[in-house]
């Protein structure tokens, strides 16, 4: 089980090469990309040089002794609207494709969500079966597996967050289960289940290790989509250190908590990762060590 974190942040802040020494240095092990400006169309992802970039950032990730294990495409997926459901595809592939370059094994696909989840549940549940589906020739092609995540959304009347796609675990699992495929695994995002009222080590358990091959480990109070530090708002870590251990997992411990870095000048950035990358070697170990029986 290697520690990974998103590069998202840092690479905003030092630029997409800058990055990757710091976050070797601070502790990880290996990167997982973030394509997240891709969404609007925006920076080299989404130029002619796409191809050169990724196989430019492979080759510092190279002499930087570290590589990339995971990406995120852009989002979200869809907005049931033209052109920008055509052409979010679009980038989505070529996510995949420039992931694939850089070595990356599994690729984060949000699923459909454009439309209200309680009123359109089993629509949606179609929707992304087909839109999964779709994407498996390219994943052949590409080398590459794809993680659904799960997801919420905000009821707009009440103004709170409320189930979404995959947010269920029964959902989830049947998602995986229905597309029977070795392309397409699943991602837990632990504060996406708190969000919905669900603790993240009963999903662990529920999803099992066959289907739970990914992860975005960050902590939430909640309330609030935080993506910081674990210990630094209200998830029991013991408890899912535990779930992890119950089940076997044997992905890669990936945090997507970089906006705790947020608001501090970029000077203390790179200590402040390095604290981040202890913190997840801290919960690794305990892993291990409830595997262990320890």
């Amino acid at each position: 089980m290697r520690l990974v974190t998103q590069t998202h942040v840092t690479a905003e802040v030092f630029g997409d090469e800058a990055c990757i020494p710091i976050l070797k240095k601070a502790g990880f092990e290996a990167l997982d990309w973030s394509f997240f400006g891709m969404e609007l169309g925006e920076g080299i992802w989404c130029t002619d040089a796409w191809r050169e970039h990724a196989l430019r950032l492979k080759d510092t990730a190279a002499q930087c002794g570290i590589g990339f294990s995971q990406a995120h495409a852009p989002f979200p997926s869809s907005r049931g609207e033209e052109p920008y459901d055509r052409e979010i595809r679009k980038r989505i592939l070529r996510a995949m494709e420039a992931a694939a370059l850089m070595g990356v094994r599994n690729i984060v696909v949000h699923p459909m969500q454009e439309l209200e989840y309680a009123t359109n549940r089993d629509r949606l549940w179609e929707e992304n079966l087909e839109f999964y589906r779709s994407l498996i020739p390219y994943c052949q092609e590409y080398g590459i597996r794809i993680c659904a995540e799960n997801m919420w959304q905000r009821d707009k009347k009440r103004g709170y967050i409320v189930d979404s796609v995959c947010a269920p675990p029964e959902e989830f699992c049947g998602l995986l289960d229905e597309l029977d495929s070795p392309w397409i695994v699943g991602c837990l995002d632990l504060g996406h289940c708190a969000l919905v009222g669900r603790e993240p080590q009963d999903v662990i358990r529920a999803m099992g290790a066959k289907r739970l091959q990914a992860l975005h480990v960050h902590d939430v109070n909640y309330v609030r989509d935080c993506h910081t530090m674990p210990f630094m708002e209200a998830l029991d870590w013991e408890a899912i250190t535990g779930a992890l251990a119950e089940i076997g997992y044997e992905g890669d411990f990936t945090l997507e908590a970089d906006e705790f870095l947020r608001g501090l000048p970029p000077e203390l950035m790179p200590e402040a990762s390095a604290l981040m990358a202890k913190t997840g070697h801290y919960l690794i170990k305990r892993i291990r060590e409830q595997a262990a029986g320890a």
